[in-house]
């Protein structure tokens, strides 16, 4: 390519010269481009010949080449006419197409079609200017380099190019014409310190083949420029960028309960762009073993996803008595929101048996968890308005052992319309314009059943059904501008598919003796339970506010009152003519009877018994202050909340034959200094008790000159304190938090499959940028119920406290500490502390795990390459939590 377009200026410029001898000019030398021109040449001829130098060696030329050639020096381009020779000095660049090279020195051979390129010494005798070759972004750096542009092959000397996410080292390469390379005397190291790499695999002699792999001879290991006797017989070092299919190496250990064993080894499988598959297991000498199959899936704005199981034989005990079979099953979905606008399909999943985490946990926060959810939904709106929602849920805990699922829950609504509202009406409404509607329908199976009856005849068996409509109708008006007046009649219809029925049943046994037993007969079938009620309620809000001087602290007081008084109507739907209820005996001879409801055990319960006519009252408070605050430039002042709200309520059955009124509730809340969230809430109770505890139509001011009778009453009290430092470059430490959060990860040099997983699960990931951060969860809840014993009260309390400490703190910027503490306030001591300290060694990672104390005491190190293609140069050591400790 160059010959081309050097060769053709040789031929110009051989047209000039031969142009000037002919017009009498005996002699010239010229040693650069616009250099000086002697021996006498006419002026008016070197103008010339000038101007011709100018018009052939442009910055950028094509000269039907197909594509433009830019060169340039910073110090002078000389030309040898005689020996076919072009030398560029100083910062010299040559492109060409996909091709180009710098150096502070370049010679062109035009006889041998052959560039070379190589440093210069400094005035200290420094080598400066290396050369540094490009192709299809492929970067060469070296001392010395020789390329021949007809052939493509090239000699390189001390060469140092990045390929795939290592560097490789060569004393001496030879590039051939298909981008291969031969390496001698070489290394391959991850470590981007160029003139000194932490570690390096050493060999004498490699291939290369772009975008596949690096073969080499006997290669070992040497680290900090020592020579180690780990070796390998040949190397093979994977370069494709990207997903890559290969072997995931097992770690090892020893296991004092379940023996030897080969951990998290197995096969990945890079399918494609958009799907992958990992499958690893674990083996150990007594018999135990696990398969773990992970899936990751993706299509660019459309979904993504992961599939994660795992199926384990666990084999314990000292004559491997112990078995148990164990599985897991981890499956999250989501869709782009821009995907399909109008639906939605999620996933999240989250199934093990009971004892999974016990033996195949990999974290802390996996060993300490019990309780587990799953949730899949499909969201869409029939005609672009209705919501239709399928759902499938699942909740268990494994230290009781009970599985709650539910398969399918659907639901539908319409949302609030104005039944008698014109559309596109203008002016004052009318009283029924004002009137409203929706509908709301939901329909589910569920069971709640031990995790060991999952998928078996008995679990079937206990699977309750039903769907349930609910219809309400309301109506606001505003009444002196001042009280809000709100009426709703509410009806709610619920289909079943069965009904129990009960009855007191006497058998003879084969002694003679009879015995009875109450019996509950399901009775399949279509049945259906309607209620209704009414209701009206008026409120209003009373605003009190005491104003201070401006000179004091304290600027203002106000009082928020808001009393409400509504009317509840129900009919009694026990009574016979509806055929919701019904009686069975409690003894042999019939005497005593009991009234029950066919549908008390379904779903979604039955229609309420007793005839309501409640009269309601209720009254809530919030009491805020004004405050000087010198931050506010503006007023100049701070609102600080007292408390939230405080409400009392009871109400008053007209039609009850005694106890009309029910028992007085306070609750109220409130959050200070934006840390403190505080609730308490009591009842209180007018009527007195007899000497069973029972309630009496007596009032307590007649049986005892007291007011009110406590019934119970709960304070909690949550404390969350979280602070850290701000990122690096953003201010001051201590940011509290909501300051200096993190938004989501960008990296040039992450894929986007890595960028994914570490934003998606940031806790399994370091974060170096944070110098320290500080998290404090605190909660204690009192509560007290009364009961009353031959008319004495019985106080029973009960103080529950959790106290969690975490976070992490950067030592330098290369060592990090995160540490996590829980304190048992029932048992007086630390239930847990997990304390891990980290070490950047640049290329290298190292990490200790030691969890000194409780059920998990255990320790771990670990010490490996960050880079992935050599993930499996490890050292890993463990006392694990199963094992004595």
């Amino acid at each position: 390519m160059f010959a081309k377009l050097l060769t053709g200026f040789y031929r110009k410029a051989f047209s000039a010269l031969i142009f000037a001898l002919l017009m009498g000019v005996s002699s010239y030398a010229q040693d650069t481009i616009g250099g000086k021109i002697t021996n006498g040449m006419d002026s008016t001829l070197v103008q010339k010949l000038s101007d011709l130098a100018d018009t052939i060696i442009s910055r950028t030329s094509n000269l039907g080449l197909g594509a433009n050639v830019e060169y340039e020096s910073k110090d002078s381009i000389r030309f040898e006419m005689n020996t076919s020779r072009v030398h560029m000095y100083e910062d010299a660049k040559i492109v060409y197409d996909k091709i180009k090279i710098d150096a502070d020195y370049i010679l062109i051979e035009f006889n041998t079609n052959e560039l070379i390129a190589e440093g210069v010494k400094d005035s200290t005798g420094v080598l400066v200017g290396n050369p540094v070759f490009t192709e299809d972004e492929k970067v060469y750096k070296s001392k010395y380099m020789k390329y021949n542009y007809k052939t493509k092959k090239g000699f390189i000397k001390d060469v140092v190019t990045e390929d795939g996410e290592g560097f490789l080292h060569g004393t001496e390469i030879m590039k051939l014409a298909n981008n291969e390379i031969n390496v001698s005397h070489g290394s391959f190291t991850t470590c981007s310190n160029i003139e000194h790499p932490h570690f390096e695999f050493r060999f004498n002699k490699s291939k290369v083949i772009p975008g596949k792999k690096i073969v080499t001879g006997p290669a070992y290991l040497v680290i900090e420029g020592v020579s180690t006797p780990l070796a390998i017989p040949f190397g093979m070092f994977p370069n494709k960028t990207g997903q890559r299919s290969g072997i995931v190496m097992p770690r090892y250990g020893e296991s004092a309960n379940r023996g030897f064993f080969l951990e998290n080894g197995g096969y990945y499988f890079a399918i494609n762009d958009y799907l992958d598959l990992k499958v690893t297991g674990d083996i150990y000498s007594r018999g135990s073993w696990a398969i773990k199959p992970i899936v990751n899936y993706v299509k660019k704005y459309k979904y993504r996803g992961s599939l994660d199981l795992g199926y384990a034989i666990n084999i314990t005990g000292e004559d491997n008595e112990n078995t148990s079979k164990d599985f897991s099953i981890k499956w999250s979905h989501s869709q782009d929101p821009k995907a399909r606008p109008n639906s939605t399909f999620s996933a999240n999943v989250n199934i093990v048996s009971n004892k999974f985490n016990s033996y195949n946990s990999q974290t802390t926060a996996e060993r300490l968890a019990n309780t587990f959810q799953s949730s899949i939904s499909y969201q869409t709106k029939i005609a672009g308005k209705y919501p239709l929602t399928m759902r499938a849920s699942h909740s268990q805990n494994t230290l009781t052992k009970m599985v709650t699922m539910t398969l399918p829950d659907m639901s539908f609504s319409v949302n609030q319309f104005y039944p008698f509202r014109k559309k596109g009406k203008a002016g004052q409404f009318k009283w029924y314009d004002n009137i409203t509607m929706s509908y709301s329908m939901n329909a589910k199976n569920e069971v709640s059943i031990a995790d060991s009856l999952l998928f078996k005849p008995e679990m079937f068996a206990q699977i309750r059904n039903g769907i349930k409509h609910s219809i309400p109708i309301s109506s606001n008006l505003k009444i002196l501008k001042v009280f809000n007046f709100n009426t709703t009649a509410q009806f709610n219809n619920r289909n079943y598919f069965s009904r129990t029925e009960k009855s007191r049943v006497t058998e003879t046994l084969t002694n003679g003796q009879d015995t009875s037993y109450l019996k509950l007969d399901t009775i399949p079938g279509f049945f259906n339970v309607f209620d209704y009620n009414l209701s009206a309620n008026i409120s209003t809000t009373i605003y009190g506010q005491v104003d201070f001087k401006k000179t004091s602290a304290l600027r203002a007081i106000r009082h928020v009152v808001t009393p409400s008084i509504g009317f509840r109507y129900q009919p009694d739907f026990s009574e016979p003519g509806y055929g919701y209820y019904d009686y069975y005996y409690k003894n042999d001879d019939h005497t005593d009877s009991t009234q029950y409801s066919y549908y008390e055990r379904n779903l979604y319960g039955t229609a309420p018994e007793g005839k309501q006519g409640s009269i309601n009252f209720s009254i809530g408070n919030n009491l805020e202050i004004k405050v000087r605050s010198k931050k506010d430039t503006i007023t100049g002042t701070k609102k600080i909340v007292l408390i939230k709200n405080f409400s009392i309520s009871t109400s008053y059955n007209m039609f009850a034959d005694s106890l009309k009124w029910a028992p007085i509730s306070m609750n109220g809340n409130t959050r200070l200094f934006d840390k403190l969230d505080l609730n308490y809430g009591s009842s209180w109770d007018l009527y007195t008790v007899d000497s069973s505890g029972n309630r009496i139509n007596t009032f307590e001011w007649k049986a005892n000159k007291k007011l009110l009778r406590p019934i119970n009453s709960s304070w909690r009290f949550g404390l969350t304190f979280k602070l850290k430092s701000k990122m690096k470059g953003s201010g001051a430490a201590g940011a509290n938090e909501g300051e200096g959060e993190i938004s989501e990860r960008t990296s040039k040099t992450a894929s986007e499959a890595e960028l994914r997983n570490i934003n998606d699960h940031p806790e399994q990931y370091i974060d170096w940028t944070i110098p320290w951060e500080l998290n404090i969860n605190y909660n204690f809840n009192y509560s007290n119920t009364n009961k009353y014993r031959n008319f004495e009260r019985d106080k029973e309390s009960k103080i529950v406290q959790t106290l969690g400490i975490s976070g992490n703190v950067s030592v330098t910027p290369k060592w990090k500490v995160e540490y996590r503490a829980d304190y048992d306030f029932e048992n007086k001591k630390i239930s847990l502390i997990d304390l891990r300290i980290l070490r950047d060694l640049h290329c290298w990672s190292m990490s200790f795990n030691w969890i000194p104390l409780g059920n998990y005491k255990s320790w771990s190190f670990s010490l490996n390459v960050k880079a992935s293609v050599l993930q499996d140069l490890k050292l890993d050591k463990k006392k694990d939590f199963r094992d004595t400790y």
